[in-house]
């Protein structure tokens, strides 16, 4: 009888002391959000628990951090900081905080949006520690601060940052140091970037980063989402130049998927018949023909754009909307980009739409959530868009 109450007791024991050991462990803090502003995020905990992100909350080890319509700054123990700007997702994959450098470890995973990183200034993680990456890249850390936009595909635009020193009224030319140096690799290769204000762009993990570009007349206050659906032309440039380079290597580079030539737009711009896009269009086990698709619905919805709109009237308002952000239909509508007028919607899946500014189009989207919207833009005449979302 006195075995047996000895094996309860010890069982007892060892389960509360695994319990408090757990529970210490999960719940040990690694920094705390020191600041934010707009709408609150959230934070998703390993356990499956979900925090509104909001000033002076915990982060620990594991934490999936997502911004809405608001800004978010993490300040880590070793005084690294990380900035996510609106609609950005990133992942704590790990961090190991040691009085020993060496030991000490960080991984980052910046999925989607724009980040700010800047490592912190006592050195309390080794460089050679510490691991970022995004969907296309990973970022090798020589003591430096730069930023990551990531946009739904997982393309990345990388830029280094100048040093603490150079604020945004020094122009390069007078001697804006870097704040050091880093490195983009993927399968594709690696390339450094050395110079304020230097930039790469990766496509894919498979495609080599572009050739570094410094970005000209460029602030910080300027370095937000704003690149997803206008990046900066160097970039653009860059980009083309790379194409053009690895034209003719009889590999799929011979083929531009974003090609105006291989989709027949004079049949588009002659029907006024309704696009209609559901889920069910998706192989969702292949994510290059998923890329594919939405480059030629993009592709498409510009070429309806550019042939029904009337430019010579200069008309651009807004029918069942206005121009911002819209609570009840969850469209975010941006006026003027280049030409164009952007209705960005994000609700279980994305909807990414440009139209030329002077077309007549109307945008109707059949939610089964949250029900049906209509919106037009100068009229609700020549061309339709109808998108599906069950």
């Amino acid at each position: 009888m006195l075995q047996l109450v000895l094996n309860k007791l010890t069982k007892v024991l060892a389960f509360l002391s695994l319990s408090l050991f757990i529970q210490i462990s999960v719940a040990e803090s690694i920094g705390g959000i020191i600041e934010q502003s707009g709408d609150r995020g959230s934070i998703v905990r390993l356990s499956g628990e979900e925090l509104t992100a909001e000033l002076e909350t915990s982060i620990v080890s594991f934490d999936e951090v997502e911004t809405t319509n608001g800004r978010l700054k993490i300040e880590f123990l070793d005084q690294t900081q990380v900035s996510l700007t609106e609609h950005t997702y990133m992942e704590i994959d790990e961090y190991v905080f040691d009085p020993d450098p060496s030991k000490s470890k960080m991984a980052l995973n910046f999925v989607q949006g724009t980040a700010r990183f800047a490592t912190g200034s006592l050195g309390l993680v080794a460089k050679e520690n510490i691991t970022i990456k995004t969907p296309t890249a990973s970022i090798g850390i020589r003591g430096t601060d730069f930023t990551t936009t990531v946009d739904e595909l997982g393309r990345s635009l990388v830029i280094l940052l100048p040093d603490e020193d150079c604020t945004d009224t020094v122009a390069l030319e007078q001697g804006c140091a870097p704040s050091g140096s880093i490195t983009v690799t993927n399968e594709g290769g690696t390339v450094t970037l050395d110079q304020a204000y230097q930039a790469v762009m990766v496509s894919t993990f498979e495609t080599q980063p572009t050739q570094p570009v410094v970005l000209i007349d460029l602030d910080l206050n300027m370095i937000d989402n704003m690149f997803i659906v206008s990046e900066p032309p160097q970039i653009t440039e860059a980009k083309e130049e790379q194409v053009q380079e690895l034209k003719g290597d009889g590999g799929l580079l011979d083929f531009d998927g974003l090609d105006t030539d291989a989709i027949e737009q004079d049949a588009l711009a002659d029907t006024t018949e309704d696009l209609e896009f559901t889920e069910l269009d998706i192989n969702f086990l292949d994510v290059d023909f998923l890329k594919d698709l939405l480059a030629v619905i993009e592709t498409n919805v510009d070429g309806l754009a550019d042939s029904g709109g009337d430019s010579g009237s200069g008309s651009n308002k807004l029918i069942g909307a206005v121009y911002g952000v819209n609570s009840d239909s969850q469209f975010n509508i941006i006026p003027d980009v280049d030409g164009k007028v952007f209705f960005i919607r994000e609700v279980s899946n994305r909807i990414n739409i440009k139209l030329a500014r002077g077309s007549q189009a109307q945008i109707k989207v059949i939610d089964s959530d949250l029900g049906d919207t209509i919106i037009c833009l100068s009229s609700c005449e020549n061309v339709i868009i109808s998108i599906t979302q069950e």
